[in-house]
């Protein structure tokens, strides 16, 4: 909630209250003279409103609700609704006065709330005196079946008119008062469970009008039950709170979360409900304490939760009140929250972040304290627990950013989602024998910038899914990169890729084919070993093998990787590193690795015409690598200006559109013959 929309509820909060203690002050100035004469004349009165008192400070049950909207049952209003159907509108409204007034100061509640709560039940004793005084009743001296019945019809439209002025009332105070949206969800069910238990107490009034009237030494005896129903719905509210309430926030636990969600859920009308798989607006958000082990183990447990309940407040505050804020354990948090826009998400993510940007303080120590979070949106059919799932997942994307990041889930980030794990499943069928047809290899030239021939080419993978289509290569290589078939698909990469420069060779076209490989490949001697198996198998000279390694790679465990690029080498293939320029570590991979090929990102190549500063980083890489003796190859080539300035720069070959796109072997051959000469370049 904004700063505007904070002062303007607060407006109407103060302007609900002074309405309804003026309805309830009103009243009681324009029946006080008539209140006082029943009172006096009618001593009764007297004991009930006692008895009135004294269910109010012994006999409350609190129950919270997701919404945060207070509600508390006393059942003070048995005594009260029994003085209006015995002594009539002045008497009962003094009653229940006082009975707020105790429940107020049980509470430790301002009397200024007690006296706008007295005027909503102001309004429902009006109803109520309302309908009794068109049935005119007179429960204890006219007798008959025909008075018995309508006097009982008469009552029971008064307590239908009390139950509907107050739940009109509550309603009122929801939207105008606490600034509560109508459309929150669950808001009518807390009403309409509000309304019931005050039903409940109302169905007693009469019990007790009629034993006050006959002996009222009988009423006190009201108690024992009432104690009794009052402590066994205490304990069962205690049980169910602990069961779904964290202790050391107060916050939801994951139990009390997933109850919200299946509230929410439920809230959706039938005839809005989208259809599986559609998103159905319910939004997760997740999120983890950056570095907060550090202060546990320097600081001590203690103040390591002292600082995990003032992010609960802060979250509390910073968020809007239709949202639920969940404490997991140790220090994950969630927020569960319906929305029918779709930026609501995004917006309760920076709030949330934002909440958490000044140091929290304690004992004078300033902690700083900084989150990762992850979004996950909720899809028609799916439960709880895949929802979890989902933004557990973005969030430890989130922590792998770093710097207090935020990540709405992504099924392609998602190595382990029953997608991915179908499409791991289905990628292994592809390469048997029975899926022969789905994978193939398109071949991508690469153009010699100095005299227009094509030196060489890159193998790019392509999958024909029977059912999907086609699969994007970023996808395929996600899919694959983080199980064993990846090791399977670069064996048929190589068999493939090797195979085909035999096939050229025997048609006399003499160019070199480079193959990407994976971290996961070069942990293994296997590759190096099959390399060399397959280039005997076929005679083809290793120097037309080119394997492509990317730095993120070389990063992962450089020494592992070293031994095979130097095993793989050592057969005399060309290394060749890909992305160059994007990591922090390249030229001491340029000192320490058997580099013969350097691919410049695309990134920088995309740019250089327009950038300064990604001109002055292709200028400085293709410099560097001449002075060491490295080829040099630009990717992403797409227009004339960039190709020329790669030129002017002393790139050695360019890759991309602008030359040709990848293309199957046999197309490649037939492009090749014969070559157009708009591609050589003066130099």
């Amino acid at each position: 909630m904004d700063g505007t929309t904070a002062l303007r509820v607060g407006w109407r909060r103060r302007w609900y209250a002074v309405a309804m203690a003026t309805v309830a002050a009103g009243t009681v100035a324009v029946l006080a003279d008539d209140a006082i004469r029943v009172a006096i004349a009618h001593p009764q009165i007297w004991l009930m409103t006692g008895l009135a008192l004294v269910a109010g400070w012994i006999t409350i049950v609190m129950l919270a609700t997701p919404q945060r909207i207070p509600m508390v049952i006393s059942p003070a209003i048995c005594f009260t609704f029994a003085i209006l159907l015995c002594w009539g509108l002045g008497p009962a409204i003094l009653a229940q006065a006082l009975a707020l007034a105790v429940i107020a100061w049980r509470r430790r509640r301002p009397l200024a709330e007690a006296a706008q709560i007295w005027g909503q039940y102001t309004l429902a004793f009006l109803a109520a005196a309302a309908m009794l005084w068109l049935g005119d009743p007179d429960p204890f001296e006219r007798d008959g079946p025909t008075h018995i019945a309508s006097d009982a019809v008469t009552v029971l439209a008064a307590m239908i008119a009390w139950l509907l002025v107050f739940a009109t009332v509550e309603l009122l105070h929801a939207v105008v008062g606490r600034g509560t949206p109508l459309r929150c969800p669950g808001l009518r069910r807390v009403v309409a469970n509000h309304v019931l238990f005050k039903a409940a107490l109302l169905s007693m009034s009469p019990v007790l009008a009629v034993a006050a009237h006959i002996n009222v030494g009988f009423v006190p005896l009201v108690f024992i039950p009432l104690y009794a129903v009052q402590r066994l719905a205490r304990l069962s509210a205690d049980r169910d709170q602990a069961a779904r309430m964290d202790p050391l926030t107060g916050l939801a636990n994951r139990a009390g979360l997933r109850n919200r969600f299946q509230e929410l859920l439920a809230d959706i009308p039938k005839s809005a409900r989208p259809a599986p798989g559609a998103p159905t607006g319910l939004v997760l958000l997740m999120l983890d304490l950056d570095r907060f082990k550090h202060v546990n183990d320097s600081l001590g447990h203690d103040v390591g939760d002292r600082v995990l309940t003032a992010v609960a407040n802060r979250l509390t505050m910073a968020l809007p009140t239709t949202a639920t804020v969940a404490r997991l354990g140790g220090d994950e948090f969630a927020v569960l929250a319906a929305s029918t826009d779709p930026g609501e998400a995004e917006r309760l993510g920076s709030a949330t972040l934002r909440a958490l940007t000044d140091p929290v303080a304690i004992d004078g120590l300033q902690i700083d304290v900084s989150a990762s979070l992850g979004i996950g949106h909720h899809a028609a059919g799916e439960d709880f627990g895949k929802l979890m799932r989902h933004a557990d997942v973005a969030m430890y994307e989130a922590k792998k950013l770093g710097g207090s990041s935020v990540v709405t889930y992504s099924a392609i980030g998602d190595h382990n989602s029953p997608q991915r794990l179908h499409l791991i499943a289905d990628l292994r069928d592809a390469l048997l024998p029975t899926g022969a047809g789905q994978l193939a290899l398109h071949y991508q030239p690469q153009v010699s910038l100095a005299t227009g021939e094509v030196e060489g080419v890159e193998a790019l993978l392509r999958w024909q899914h029977p059912r999907l289509g086609p699969i994007p290569p970023a996808e395929l290589l996600t899919v694959a990169e983080h199980s064993s078939v990846m090791q399977q698909l670069t064996a048929y990469v190589v068999n493939e890729v090797v195979a085909q420069l035999a096939a050229w060779q025997a048609q006399g076209i003499q160019l070199r084919a480079s193959l990407n490989v994976s971290v996961r490949d070069l942990y293994s001697d296997d590759l190096a070993t099959h390399l060399a198996r397959r280039l005997a198998e076929h005679g083809v000279p290793p120097s037309r093998l080119q394997v492509e390694i990317t730095e993120s790679a070389l990063l992962a465990d450089p020494s592992r990787v070293q031994a095979t690029v130097n095993q793989i080498a050592a057969l005399g293939c060309t290394i060749a590193l890909d992305d160059f320029g994007t990591g922090y570590s390249s030229l001491q991979h340029l000192r320490r690795l058997p580099i013969g090929e350097v691919k410049l990102d695309r990134s920088f190549v995309a740019g250089m015409v327009d950038n300064p500063g990604d001109a002055a980083i292709i200028h400085s890489i293709v410099a560097m690598a001449r002075l060491l003796g490295i080829r040099t190859v630009a990717e992403g080539v797409e227009d004339e200006p960039t190709r020329l300035a790669l030129a002017a720069a002393g790139c050695t070959l360019v890759q991309g559109w602008i030359t040709a796109p990848a293309m199957p072997a046999a197309e490649l051959a037939s492009w090749l013959v014969p070559r157009p000469p708009a591609y050589v370049t003066a130099v």
